[in-house]
Order: C-alpha cells, then sequence, then structure tokens
C-alpha cells in the first residue's frame, strides 16, 4: 500500500509540473490545434504519468508522449501506431492483458511490468533538450525509489536508451561510451539493474522492417527468461 501511495502522489506531482517552459507552451497547443480526425475530443495536454504494476521487475521505457497518442490520451504509448505494434506483441507475450492500449479507462492490465518515459512532455520535433530531460530527471528517480523491485529496463529507442544512460550518469560515475545502442544489447547498471536496448516501435521501424514482431517477440522472451533467472547475465 506504501508503494502505491508513493506513485499516486508522485503522479500527480508530474502532472501539476509546469517547470519546463518550452515543453508547456508546445503541448497545450497541440491540445489546441489538434490532428483533424480527434477534432471532437478532449486532448489530455499535460504530462503522462508511468503506469502499470508497482511491484513490476520489469520498467520498459520510452523517451516521450506521443504528440497524438500520450499527450492526446493521457497514458503513455496509447491511441497512436506505436502503440498498436508495441501492446500486439506485448499481448502475445502474456505482458499486457489488451493487444491494444486505445485510452486510459480500457481496462489494460501491464503484468509483472511498469511503462513510463524519460521525458514526461512532448516535445517540438520529438527532441528534447537536455535541461528539459535533466529537469524530468527527478521523477524518473524517484519513479525507481519507489518501484522498488525492478531489476530490468527496456528501453524503447536509441533516444530513450541515450537518456536512461544520461540519468545513470547523473547518478554513477560511468562512461557513455561504454554503451552502445543496438537492438538487443544488454548491460549491468551501476546499480545492478540490466538495460536491453531495442529499436522504437514507430511506425516508420516497423513499415521498414527494422523492427517487426518476430523480432520484437524474440526480444520480449528474452526479457522474461532474463527475469525468471533472476536477471542471470549468462542467458545473453
Amino acid at each position: 500500500m506504501k508503494n502505491n501511495n508513493n506513485i499516486a502522489s508522485l503522479n500527480s506531482k508530474i502532472l501539476d509540473c509546469k517547470k519546463c517552459k518550452r515543453l508547456v507552451i508546445f503541448r497545450n497547443k497541440i491540445a489546441t490545434n489538434k490532428r483533424k480526425q480527434y477534432i471532437l475530443e478532449n486532448y489530455w495536454g499535460k504530462p503522462v504519468p508511468g503506469f502499470g504494476d508497482i511491484k513490476a521487475e520489469l520498467m520498459i521505457v520510452g523517451l516521450a508522449p506521443a504528440a497524438h497518442g500520450g499527450n492526446r490520451t493521457g497514458r503513455v504509448f496509447t491511441g497512436d501506431k506505436s502503440s498498436e505494434f508495441l501492446f500486439n506483441c506485448l499481448y502475445k507475450a502474456n505482458i499486457s492483458s489488451n493487444n491494444k492500449s486505445e485510452h486510459k479507462n480500457d481496462g489494460l492490465i501491464l503484468k509483472n511490468t511498469y511503462l513510463t518515459l524519460a521525458l514526461k512532455c512532448v516535445p517540438p520535433e520529438d527532441k528534447p533538450l537536455k535541461i528539459e530531460l535533466y529537469n524530468c530527471f527527478e521523477f524518473f528517480k524517484q519513479e525507481f525509489l519507489f518501484l522498488s523491485n525492478i531489476t530490468t529496463i527496456l528501453a524503447l529507442g536509441k533516444i530513450a536508451f541515450d537518456a536512461c544512460i544520461d540519468f545513470y550518469k547523473k547518478e554513477f560515475e560511468i562512461k557513455k561510451s561504454n554503451f552502445i545502442f543496438s537492438h538487443g544489447s544488454t548491460y549491468f547498471l551501476p546499480d545492478r539493474k540490466i538495460l536491453i536496448a531495442c529499436y522504437h516501435p514507430s511506425p516508420r521501424n516497423v513499415n521498414t522492417g527494422k523492427i517487426d514482431e518476430k523480432k520484437m517477440l524474440l526480444l520480449l522472451d528474452k526479457v522474461k527468461l532474463l527475469l525468471k533467472n533472476n536477471n542471470s547475465y549468462n542467458i545473453f
């Protein structure tokens, strides 16, 4: 119950955050100038907190909310093309209760997994400033503190992977050059968590075949095996 209260309190702080003026202006602009297909919807237009199992061992990290996904629906990887691919795979891997993530009240449940973002607000052109990431790292740090069972981090995309490394650089003495992004690359972090890189499930990556269902499910199977074997690095 304690962790539940901590996460609820943290998410309330995230929702109230207005620290990065550029991001506040941009998220509000998108919520006002809606995409035509969503013109009758009320956009979320606020920071997007994480969600999932508060006792989770696996944390899946994206970079930031999609302009017309999370920034519209209020939930990370919800209501956009990336979420369609991701949750179809998570469902087939028995990590998600649903094969779609469409809106906040769709009843979706994540199993042994917490899904969050390095940056809680949508940035212009999907390119956050370093100071904006650093501002948000305090929330990221508290998520790790309250989600005390996390042993494994799956980073979706190079920018999210780099953001995780930048976060750890602030907390520990590590060299970023020692962490090279490639799909499936796996690293021990200084706090003994394991970081795994994954191509981002973007429409571009899916359409070009950079990532497909088979590649994603193989990686998710490795992640689940890693968790089952109590983070034994030998399986890689």
